[in-house]
């Protein structure tokens, strides 16, 4: 088990001294620009040590971003939950931050390069969708998009970290719900429908569901990294470090399952005639280009898994109610343990390292990810990570939010609690039920099969628009099953048009944060299941599988409709059925007044 560090990643690093280097290296290959992203070949959000390029260079630890340099200005690209974050990190002498998507890279380049020039790019890091976007908004400008054979922040990370080389493990088929050889089966038949001799697979999460393997190559997210082609005849061809692969998985993926050296990845792909199947919007460019360097039929679609995997079947979902009984548990644990402290003698990391000891009590594997233990002005950082330098005590009078979740042998859990350490500050009140409000309107939904997330994302927010706020972040993420707490295609945004299907998991967090005194953000897992229905109209709802109490402290309880309260009411009733066998007295005790009827 990884335990959660708090060390700050770019604390004392030279990042000036760093991007002057790049610099020297771009002059060399004669670019006038590149492009750093935060993605690794595979474009998972999270990355190992060892491919956190952005970071090493510019100090942002954020989970999505990128930078472009040129031999004069250097800017940082984040979205609206980084805002605050990005500011604190970087070197603002040398590096500027850049709201995105507001600003899209190629009009940043036109503005820094209005006479043309050379931008690198690293065509492993970027999928075939980003590098067109960039081609396209660059027509015209007399910039041209060059790969480099070479990433030049490789050649200058003197002490960069060897790549991972953790033991890959089996998933078992009982945990799974279907075997690999079937999975694999079900694929292949899909590729033969559409015509398709093979597909390419480069999305990590998608090979390990695949194959019912799990890894530990990328901290708290239990896959195993490769690339891999699956054949129409149900063979898969992986590309991974092999010495992670003992006799017993080796036996457990049995003899369709050829286990490959990285290396050969290009000579394979060169080889492929086709159809090939690949996905322009999770492969990288790299391996477009040698498909199209061997000649190869190319079709552009879907990750064949990215859609399966996200359609749990009853076994995974068993999986996940189970995982998120215990974790409820350990969450209660943690609020009654919490309500009985002096909030002074307390600090965000004492926080964070009394939850992760509940949760090793109670079976997890590994955190999901990096707890978000924000008290006060930190909780409005949306991903804030504490840090020894950063690290705040807490305070009578303030909000704190804890984001924070566990992976299980059964499953995964992501949950979000805000709250007020003794009576609220009275400026929370109104945006903390606006937002319990938009949780609750999600979580009670009902809707046609066919809708979308961007569909209901307004339902979410429709309290807090009412009194002039806003989050800049979706407000529902894919959640896997024993796999990455951040999955996709799904999610609850304004940018989602894919239809929600039965069996889909995702996170229900709407929020709101102002800067410098306090954040809020309430957040389950919900599932997607069958509702009832009028003959011949298919119904959607969701169930709630996330078990934990709401703070109703800074309720402004008038502000809450009948229906409102009966939800409370009943969620809170399903908790402490749930969770009461699984406490001690007193913490049962401390959950009974924690689920009291709101009235």
């Amino acid at each position: 088990m990884s335990l959660q560090s708090f060390d700050d990643p770019a604390a004392g690093d030279d990042h000036p001294g760093r991007l002057a280097g790049l610099r020297a290296r771009m002059r060399e290959l004669r670019l006038d620009a590149f492009v750093i992203p935060r993605a690794d070949a595979h474009q998972g959000e999270y990355v190992a040590d060892a491919d956190a390029r952005l970071a090493w260079l510019t100090g942002f630890t954020g989970s999505a971003g990128f930078a472009i340099v040129t031999h004069d200005r250097a800017g940082v690209f984040t979205d609206g939950r980084y805002r605050v974050q990005v500011k604190s990190q970087i070197d603002l002498a040398h590096f500027t931050p850049v709201p995105w998507p507001e600003t899209r890279p190629s009009d940043w380049l036109r503005e820094a390069l209005p006479d043309g020039g050379r931008a690198g790019f690293d065509p492993w890091l970027h999928t075939r969708k980003e590098i067109e976007g960039m081609e396209n908004g660059l027509a015209d400008s007399g910039i041209g998009l060059i790969a480099v054979q070479t990433n030049p922040i490789d050649t200058i990370w003197l002490d960069r970290p060897a790549p991972p080389v953790g033991a890959a493990r089996a998933h078992d088929d009982a945990l799974a719900g279907e075997s690999s050889t079937h999975k694999r089966a079900r694929l292949a038949q899909h590729l033969r429908d559409e015509g398709q001799a093979a597909a390419f697979l480069s999305l990590p999460d998608s090979i390990s569901w695949l194959l019912n393997i799990r890894g530990s190559d990328v901290p708290k997210n239990p896959i195993v990294q490769g690339f891999a082609v699956l054949s129409d005849k149900g063979h898969l061809a992986l590309f991974a470090d092999p010495d992670k692969f003992d006799h017993a998985l080796r036996d457990h993926l049995g003899s369709e399952v050829s286990i490959l050296h990285p290396e050969g990845l290009a000579a394979a792909l060169l080889d492929l005639k086709g159809p090939v199947r690949i996905d322009p919007a999770t492969a990288p460019e790299a391996a477009f280009r040698l498909l199209e360097q061997a000649g190869a039929d190319i079709v552009r679609g879907a990750d064949p898994a990215i859609l399966p995997k996200a359609r749990k079947n009853a076994t995974e979902l068993r999986g996940m109610r189970a995982a998120h009984r215990r974790d409820g548990a350990a969450m209660v644990r943690l609020l009654a343990w919490l309500d009985g402290q002096d909030p002074a003698a307390l600090t965000e990391i004492d926080v964070v390292r009394k939850l992760e000891s509940l949760r090793r009590d109670a079976g997890i594997l590994d955190i999901s990810f990096d707890t978000i233990s924000g008290a006060g002005p930190h909780g409005a950082i949306v991903h804030y990570r504490v840090t020894e330098s950063t690290n705040r005590r807490l305070a009578r009078g303030e909000m704190m939010l804890i984001d924070s979740g566990g992976q299980y042998p059964d499953g995964t859990t992501d949950i979000t609690r805000t709250l007020s350490l003794g009576p609220p500050p009275q400026d929370a009140v109104a945006p903390y039920t606006a937002v319990l409000r938009g949780m609750i309107a999600i979580s009670r939904a009902r809707f046609p099969h066919g809708v979308s997330g961007a569909h209901l994302d307004a339902l979410a927010r429709q309290f807090l628009w009412q009194q002039g706020l806003d989050y800049d972040h979706g407000t529902g993420h894919g959640v896997g099953a024993a796999l990455c707490v951040h999955e996709g295609p799904v999610r609850i945004s304004r940018a989602s048009d894919l239809p929600l299907e039965t069996g889909m998991i995702l996170s229900n967090e709407p929020g709101y944060y102002r800067e410098g005194a306090f954040g809020i953000r309430i957040e389950n897992l919900v599932a997607v299941i069958e509702a009832d229905a009028e003959p011949g109209r298919r119904m959607m709802q969701f169930e709630t599988l996330t078990l934990c109490p709401i703070d109703t402290s800074a309720i402004d309880r008038a502000a809450l409709s009948r229906d409102e309260k009966a939800w409370l009411d009943a969620y809170h009733a399903t908790v402490r059925d749930a969770l009461s066998p699984l406490l001690d007295e007193a913490t049962q005790r401390w959950l009974q007044d924690a689920t009291a009827p709101i009235g």
